[in-house]
């Protein structure tokens, strides 16, 4: 059964709606904020994990996507996307060659590198098929995940432009690890701090360096703070489209006790299944369909505002009441903000869209499973 011109609250649950109009507002809000800074855009689609949405963003405007895994930037290219960035590091053949087969589907394919033998790796892998790609720097700025430390990014820069199969076309210097401080101020201090040490890595570069013109940066979190740094070229932006409630409980530039530059596209439809208790009723979203990490789940149903959702096993979640005020019936679809987008997407299979409150199509989050 078709599911178009359906009232969402229709829909079998547990599910995942975008609110089309929300999202646009979002994903131009952006776009436009980026444009005044004089900045370029490449969004990460390892939070949406959607080839239809990652369009909807180059369409207004964005030079491109980022991805975290060769397997994103497959089905990416498999749906006629460029300008992929991937944003982790390949350390093993395997993965390098899968690499190569999409660099010869996708010229503009770039990746990062952040240690001498992925340099070699790669170099000896493209020099056996006759061809060359651009690559960027990850420089670790505190997030200590990847990345080379800067202390010895120089030396590792000097390696990548003595392999002619490698362009050095700039740098990524991604502080994830700032991105939820909850004070707007502190988060700004941060931010330009841990900064500082690439900023000066990609000096010395661009002095000696003549592709390394890429500085890419940021995200969600800081998308209205690192533009002031003069020396980022690009934001690589993730959240913003869909939003949780781990980056609605930070503090923004006009309100530092929430986030609300952005609005919450993405929602989770939940219905309550069972209703025999004082207290709480128990709804059919639980571990499976809500990842339990950063926030906590939101309950926005107009007639339901004062409830609260904990996680009640692999299946279920519990509701209660923060107020005293009667609890919703057997069969009551509620509708939630997700406490962290990107995991919890990659547990559906698609997105329902809406319109005010009517069901107008379905995206198929292609890119769901996509790890490796």
């Amino acid at each position: 059964m078709t599911t178009i011109d359906k009232h969402k609250f229709n829909l079998e649950t547990p599910c995942l709606v975008l609110d089309m109009d929300v999202l646009e507002r979002n994903l131009l809000k952006m776009q436009a904020t980026i444009d005044r800074a004089g900045k370029n855009l490449r969004p990460h689609v390892k939070t949406h994990k959607c080839s239809a949405l990652a369009k909807r963003q180059i369409e207004a405007g964005a030079i491109g996507v980022c991805v975290a895994k060769v397997s994103e930037a497959e089905m990416l290219v498999k749906a006629g996307l460029d300008g992929i960035l991937i944003t982790g590091p390949i350390a093993t053949p395997g993965k390098v060659q899968r690499l190569i087969n999409l660099l010869i589907a996708s010229p503009s394919l770039m990746v990062v590198v952040d240690h001498p033998d992925s340099v070699v790796l790669l170099d000896a892998a493209l020099r056996e098929r006759g061809l060359s790609m651009d690559v960027l720097l990850d420089v670790d700025v505190g997030l200590n995940r990847t990345g080379v430390r800067p202390s010895e990014a120089l030396s590792l820069a000097r390696q990548i432009v003595s392999c002619p199969t490698l362009r050095l076309s700039g740098i990524q210097a991604y502080a994830g690890h700032i991105q939820h401080i909850p004070s707007y101020d502190m988060r700004t201090q941060a931010s330009h701090q841990c900064l500082q040490d690439a900023v000066h890595i990609f000096r010395n570069l661009q002095a000696i360096v003549p592709t390394c013109t890429i500085f890419s940066a940021s995200g969600t979190g800081t998308f209205d703070i690192d533009p002031a740094i003069p020396e980022v070229s690009e934001l690589q932006v993730g959240s913003y489209a869909c939003m949780d409630t781990e980056y609605l409980d930070i503090g923004s530039a006009d309100d530092d006790t929430r986030f609300v530059s952005f609005d919450p596209a993405l929602r989770l439809l939940t219905t309550v299944v069972s209703a025999n208790h004082d207290g709480f009723v128990t709804v059919d979203a639980g571990l499976k369909a809500l990842y339990k990490d950063g926030g906590m789940p939101r309950v926005v149903t107009p007639d339901y505002v004062n409830l609260a959702y904990d996680w009640f096993g692999d299946e279920y979640g519990r509701i209660t009441s923060t107020d005293n005020s009667k609890l919703p019936a057997l069969g009551t679809v509620l509708e939630l903000v997700t406490s962290h987008c990107d995991p919890t997407i990659n547990l559906f299979d698609r997105y329902f869209l809406t319109r005010g409150d009517q069901v107008t199509g379905v995206w198929p989050i292609d890119l769901r499973g996509c790890s490796q």
